[in-house]
């Protein structure tokens, strides 16, 4: 989940840096748009990865005590679920961003 907080501060950071520049250097700040867009992929990215994580290790600790509650596996499932969501809000965020950039680059 650092990593994608680290990605979603990228985009932030892009986002306001672009908005800066935007009057004075315009090359410049279509250049911070791919690297909001990548960031934001990046943190998407990131996410899916860290739900696949989390049910390889969910599963092997089935596996290793032979079963488990339904409440612990429902349990499980919620936190691995978490990642791509704060993922996701990260890609949104970035393509959002992008979207208003691009309309006041206009």
């Amino acid at each position: 989940m650092s990593l994608i907080l680290l990605c979603l501060l990228l985009s932030i950071y892009f986002m306001v840096k672009s908005f800066l520049i935007l009057n004075t250097d315009k090359e410049t700040s279509k250049r911070m748009l791919k690297h909001i867009g990548d960031s934001g992929t990046l943190g998407l990215a990131l996410g899916v990865l860290g739900a696949f994580i989390g049910l390889i290790t969910a599963f092997d600790v089935i596996e290793a005590t032979g079963g488990a509650a339904p409440s612990i596996i429902a349990g499980g499932l919620k936190v691995a679920i978490l990642s791509p969501i704060f993922g996701l809000f990260t890609f949104s965020f970035a393509k959002l961003s992008i979207m208003v950039l691009r309309l006041i680059q206009k």
